[in-house]
This record gives C-alpha cells, sequence and structure tokens, in this order.
C-alpha cells in the first residue's frame, strides 16, 4: 500500500465513526490512523476498537498539529489528510497516489470537495480549478499556492522536510505557512478536479474563535514568509475586509502580540514563489472563503 488515511478529530464521536465507516470500506483496505485531540467523549475508546484503524492519543488538543503527530507514524510514501466529517471517494485515494506516483516534484494533490448529501461543490472549489498561479506544463492540474488539509494526499517525506504544520499557528489556514516552505523547497502543489473528497460539516463547531484564529494567522504567515511590500499590500487588503467586532479586535491583539516571533522566524520565499503566491492576493480579496464573517 502507498498511502495511509490521517484523521484528526476531537469531540466529535459520531462524525469520526461515520467518517471511519467509509475509509474503512475503500478498495485495499488502506491502512488508517486517528490522532485523538484529547476527546472526551469517547472518540479515541471507539475508534481503538476497529479493525484496521491505529488510535494515536494526543495528550492535549493539539489542532492542526495533531497531522504531524500522525505523520510521524506513517510508514507509507504518501498521507491522504481527511478531517472526522471528510472522506475520500472509493477510487481517490489511488488516483491522487498516481498522481504523486508520476511526478516527482509533486508533494501535494488537492481533490475537489463536494459537500452534503446532495453532492454540491464547496465555494472553494471554483477558486481552485481556476487558479492564476502559474505552472510547469508537466502538472496534472492547476498549480496552487496553497491546499485544503482535509482533502489533500501529501508526500509524507516533503511534509516532514518542511516540518508540517507550525504548533504556533495552531489552527486556522495553517496550510499557507506549509504550502510556502514547500514552494520555496522546489516542491508544487495542484488540485485534482477527479480526486473526489466528501464533507458532511459537522454542526460541532464555533465559528467566532475559527474566525479570529485564522485573522491572526493570515497575518502572521504574511509577514513570516512575503516581500515588505506584498506583505503591507496583503495586509491592508485584509484590514480593510475584516468586520468591525471583538473577534476581530482579539485576532489582531493577538497578531501583535506574535510580533517578536514573527521578526525571529522571517524568512520571505524567494522571488518565483513570491510571483506565484502575487498572484492569488486578488482572488482571495475576493474570496468568500477569506472574508472571515463566519
Amino acid at each position: 500500500m502507498r498511502y495511509t488515511l490521517l484523521v484528526i478529530t476531537r469531540n466529535r464521536r459520531p462524525e469520526l465513526l461515520s467518517t471511519l465507516g467509509r475509509l474503512r470500506a475503500l478498495p485495499g483496505r488502506p491502512p488508517i490512523i486517528v490522532v485523538d485531540n484529547a476527546s472526551r467523549d469517547g472518540s479515541a475508546e471507539a475508534a481503538s476498537r476497529l479493525p484496521g484503524v491505529t488510535v494515536v492519543r494526543a495528550p492535549r488538543n493539539l489542532g492542526a498539529v495533531a497531522r504531524n503527530v500522525g505523520v510521524d507514524h506513517v510508514r507509507t510514501p504518501y498521507v491522504a489528510c481527511c478531517d472526522d466529517d471528510t472522506w475520500w471517494a472509493p477510487e481517490a485515494p489511488e488516483r491522487a497516489a498516481r498522481l504523486l506516483d508520476a511526478h516527482p516534484l509533486l508533494a501535494a494533490v488537492t481533490g475537489r470537495v463536494l459537500v452534503g448529501p446532495d453532492g454540491r461543490e464547496d465555494p472553494i472549489v471554483p477558486e481552485l480549478r481556476d487558479s492564476p498561479v502559474p505552472g510547469p506544463s508537466w502538472l496534472p492540474g492547476p498549480a496552487l499556492g496553497s491546499f485544503l488539509a482535509g482533502a489533500t494526499m501529501l508526500r509524507a517525506a516533503a511534509f516532514r522536510a518542511a516540518g508540517g504544520f507550525s504548533p504556533k499557528l495552531w489552527f486556522g489556514g495553517e496550510e499557507e505557512l506549509l504550502a510556502a516552505d514547500l514552494m520555496a523547497s522546489g516542491w508544487w502543489l495542484c488540485y485534482a478536479d477527479d480526486v473526489i473528497v466528501h464533507h458532511e460539516p459537522s454542526v460541532v463547531r464555533d465559528s467566532g474563535p475559527r474566525r479570529r484564529l485564522g485573522i491572526r494567522n493570515t497575518l502572521w504567515t504574511t509577514w513570516l514568509r512575503r516581500s515588505t511590500p506584498d506583505a503591507l499590500r496583503r495586509t491592508g487588503a485584509l484590514l480593510r475586509g475584516v468586520p468591525r467586532d471583538l473577534t476581530t479586535v482579539g485576532a489582531l491583539a493577538e497578531a501583535a502580540a506574535g510580533i517578536p516571533w514573527v521578526l525571529r522566524n522571517r524568512a520571505p520565499v524567494p522571488p518565483s514563489v513570491e510571483a506565484r503566491l502575487r498572484t492569488l492576493d486578488e482572488p482571495q480579496r475576493r474570496s468568500p472563503a477569506r472574508r472571515y464573517v463566519g
């Protein structure tokens, strides 16, 4: 088997068990690793009773960094990431793995996300399909400047070499920083329309903290990896577009508190990568996914 399925979860036992039921039915029965972010609802115990599922229990809620823990346990070349409310369609992991097999400089394949029982496209899909990022002719799909962690197959060696997800960012837009570091190391990311990932959004979520972290992490990532002129432009666009409310105030306060850390770790990407990222600034400014309103 060339890939492992990696699920992170916290206090969503019903969704987790439903997702694992679908993943365990995939052709070839790929190995499944669940990293439980210190759930208190019996998620880890229930998942550990399922054949073919390895459960890793985090001592506390690690957020997205739980994926780093999961990849430490992966023994296959590729890892197909899921959340506890997303799952890969039957042929999707094999299709993504074949793309990674065929293209040694490809680090990540992001699939087409279909939402709910009616399978409507997630609003982010047209942005991926119509990505303006320039790429080489060999790339098997549109080049991307980031990826969706819950709907992407990653080359495990590239993930590890880039350091995985940042513990400082914890959760919320954490993919951008890792994507920038992958591209700076010579890797490419792409979208594949025939790689289908389903999403049944959980009702167990709190949009306020997610929005706060999304704003904070976007600002931190921008100043960690973008050139000063582009960072200034992107910061201005974000500040003009976010709601004027207490969540935004909290996000800006957290971002400001992290300035010393950002300055210590600032490493702008090479000009060629900066040029790719610049093509996304205007589409992201117009994107519903970047309005931070819910």
